[in-house]
């Protein structure tokens, strides 16, 4: 295919990546605050965690749609995938970010574990996150004349 086709493909990959990365630091930020809270064994606003359930669920959907926009875009400008490391980066941070929602929903009392894993998983995010745009960037340049 013609690059020009792919530019809005690209458009959506870039807006993604950088509400995702906007997403992510609102979930650090709220999920710093219950863990102090909840340290701290105060009150928590009502609206903080229904808030860092619904912007993980926004992470979630861009990550997803990261990934739908990549193998399209990898598979529709060079026939098949696995160019560059970008690939094995990118499935890891889909990975990470499922493996962080699903502990989300096992947090409780009685699975005090699923705290400790949404948390590592979580930093492993960032990590994920970091190398996943250093192998975009070299991507990119691959796209542009």
């Amino acid at each position: 295919m013609d690059l020009p086709s792919f530019l809005w493909l690209w458009r959506i990959a870039a807006w993604s990546m950088g509400l995702s990365v906007t997403a992510y630091g609102i979930l650090a930020l709220s999920g710093g605050w219950l863990l102090l809270a909840r340290r701290q064994k105060r009150s928590r606003p009502a609206w903080l965690r229904p808030l860092h359930y619904t912007i993980g669920g926004i992470l979630v959907t861009l990550v997803l749609l990261l990934l739908s926009v990549g193998l399209l875009g990898t598979v529709g400008y060079y026939g098949n995938l696995g160019h560059s490391v970008h690939l094995p980066a990118g499935l890891t941070v889909v990975g990470i970010t499922l493996l962080s929602a699903w502990s989300a929903t096992r947090i409780g009392p009685k699975r005090p574990w699923a705290r400790s894993l949404h948390v590592g998983s979580n930093i492993a995010l960032l990590i994920g996150f970091l190398a996943v745009s250093l192998t975009g960037w070299d991507v990119v340049q691959k796209y542009l004349p």
